[in-house]
């Protein structure tokens, strides 16, 4: 049970006024229940298993694109932004793509680039500029802090306004502020960061300061929070999997710390969300591991001495192939990619599929380990 201090007041709230009140992190009077501390060593343990993997991998950045790529398609679903494979590998094959949804997956991807540079470029620190770069990321526009009034966040069956964040500018940049002073100022509290990133990923929801794109710069956040921290050595841990299969959970939990200052369940549903993430992820990338060093050996012995290193790397970054792909990628010239890629799909280690006017060879066993939740 969640222990509170004598002082602790639970702040009013009506779900119909902006919640100016909101208060800042840390909570008053928190204190780890038993389980918590159970499910925060747990979390510590496979979290650290994770790390470690990464930290061996000899070129980590051919396995991060294609974990980010699957990651941005179901952050995206979450904020009911739909996209197909196809769409999703075609584009990020250099194709373009005017599909929307699409579009918007990939922005996610960038955006996730951009703002770890910017924290590398500021001294590791997580700032709202930095937030703010990663929604007009998301969103590709000029979008910045709410400053109207108006916003309210509604039922999507009935829709019952069930929060309204706080209003307006000012009050906003004050919050994220604080919140700012609180993820970067070790000093403000002794909490391990695991439980700091549940409270971090609560109170940016709450706040809400952006009028769309809230939701994916938040879950950008936790990944750039545990790279900060030092847990993980690359951004590859991202718990959009695990909302998008618990997500009325999710959206009932951050309500009921609103209403209700129930930390603990929130607490326990994030590390939760992280000990089933950090397992799957860490199986998929020895799944993927495998794979690559199986292909490997196929591809040596049916390509010969043509055979490419940069055209492995790329089945395993891009998993939708095409001719001008390889060309334009300075890799072979036509006659040689199409040759390679017709004895890859000779020996089934490539799929072709016709979409329109070109042909995709798809490294069809890498994508079945990226959309499998249950390895």
């Amino acid at each position: 049970m969640l222990k509170l201090s004598p002082k602790f007041i639970i702040m009013a709230f009506d779900r119909n006024t902006p919640f100016n009140e909101l208060p800042n992190l840390p909570p008053l009077g928190f204190v780890e229940s038993p389980e918590i501390l159970r499910q925060l060593a747990k979390a510590a343990r496979y979290l650290g298993e994770l790390n470690g993997l990464c930290a061996s991998l000899p070129d980590p950045q051919i396995l991060i694109n294609t974990i980010i790529l699957q990651e941005s398609k179901e952050s995206s679903a979450i904020e009911n932004i739909v996209t197909t494979q196809d769409e999703l590998y075609k584009a990020a094959a250099e194709d373009g793509t005017s599909n929307l949804g699409a579009k918007e997956v990939l922005s996610y991807k960038e955006a996730l680039y951009v703002g770890l540079k910017r924290m590398r470029d500021q001294k590791n620190l997580l700032l709202t500029n930095t937030m703010v770069e990663l929604v007009q990321t998301i969103k590709q526009n000029d979008a910045g802090i709410r400053n109207v009034p108006g916003t309210a966040l509604k039922d999507a069956i009935n829709g019952e306004i069930v929060y309204t964040p706080p209003c307006c500018e000012e009050d906003v940049r004050d919050k994220l502020s604080a919140l700012e002073q609180f993820i970067n100022d070790p000093e403000l509290s002794t909490l391990d960061p695991l439980i700091k990133m549940a409270f971090i990923h609560y109170q940016f929801e709450a706040i809400h300061p952006f009028a769309d794109g809230n939701g994916r710069t938040g879950r950008i956040l936790n990944a750039l929070y545990l790279v900060q921290q030092d847990l993980l050595i690359q951004p590859v841990l991202y718990l959009s999997s695990y909302i998008v299969n618990h997500k009325a959970d999710y959206y009932q939990l951050l309500r009921s710390v609103t209403e209700k200052e129930n930390w603990n369940d929130w607490i326990m549903y994030m590390l939760t969300a992280l000990i089933e993430t950090t397992q799957l992820t860490t199986k998929k990338i020895k799944a993927m591991l495998s794979l690559k060093s199986d292909c490997e050996t196929q591809m040596k012995i049916i390509l010969g001495s043509s055979f490419s290193y940069e055209l492995l790397q790329l089945m395993f970054t891009l998993p939708y192939l095409k001719i001008d792909l390889i060309v334009n990628k300075n890799i072979a010239h036509r006659q040689t990619a199409s040759a390679w890629l017709k004895k890859l799909t000779d020996a089934d280690i490539l799929r072709p599929q016709k979409m329109g006017r070109t042909t995709y060879y798809i490294n069809y066993r890498l994508m079945e380990i990226l959309s499998s939740n249950y390895l």
